[in-house]
């Protein structure tokens, strides 16, 4: 795989394998492959919503879409002073949205993107690849309403790459390659949706998502 040329279809295969890529640089001309030892993951029933959070939701200043600026998230994800996404891996999984295989969730304050999430789906699995945030909470808000939907359109594996302080915080947790690779096996045997039929979320529904306290 290291050899073959990198395309939608190379990158799909990688991530049914249980890897993903990464460049050294937003400047780097070529990615390799990860696949960590140890695994984040957020189990979808017990994400963690704090009383500040969750009043944060409640506040409502704020509107989420979905996948009407993918590109301008994974734009976002990327405006940093470090960065794993260089120019082939931005056209890469801006062809995997094209096919229906990547997808945003969207943070709006009347015309202003100020948070999001973006990530690969297949199967039943969800592989979340980067978020932002410009204002306080945002890629909070965003990672809340997204569990949310996973629940509701049937995901069972959320796959956060790595388990960073801030993940660790709303609940998600570390496992090991094996347990991972289960649990992805699994999940590739299932059907899931983005976009739920009929589904109408709330704010009040996200925010009681939490079954996880500390």
């Amino acid at each position: 795989m290291a050899d073959a040329p990198l395309t939608p279809d190379l990158l799909l295969r990688a991530y049914a394998l249980g890897v993903f890529p990464m460049a050294e640089s937003r400047d780097a001309p070529d990615v390799h492959w990860v696949d960590p030892r140890r695994r984040g993951v957020f189990p979808l029933h017990s994400f963690h919503i704090s009383s500040s959070l969750s009043a944060a939701i409640l506040r409502k200043d704020y509107q989420i879409r979905t996948d009407t600026a993918f590109s301008a998230v994974v734009a976002a994800c990327a405006d940093r002073p470090e960065t794993w996404i260089n120019a082939p891996l931005f056209a890469l999984y801006d062809a995997l949205h094209q096919r229906g295989h990547a997808h945003a969730l969207e943070v709006w304050d009347g015309p202003a993107l100020i948070g999001g999430v973006y990530g690969v789906t297949l199967g039943a699995a969800f592989f979340g690849e980067s978020m932002f945030s410009r204002r306080s909470n945002a890629s909070k808000i965003a990672l809340a309403w997204l569990v949310h939907r996973l629940r509701a359109g049937g995901f069972t594996l959320f796959d956060t790459q790595f388990l960073t302080p801030h993940l660790a915080s709303l609940g998600a947790v570390e496992i090991t390659r094996a347990d991972y690779h289960a649990k992805l096996g699994h999940a590739l045997q299932g059907a899931a949706s983005f976009a739920p039929s009929n589904y109408q979320p709330d704010a009040y529904s996200v925010a009681q998502r939490s079954t996880h306290t500390s």
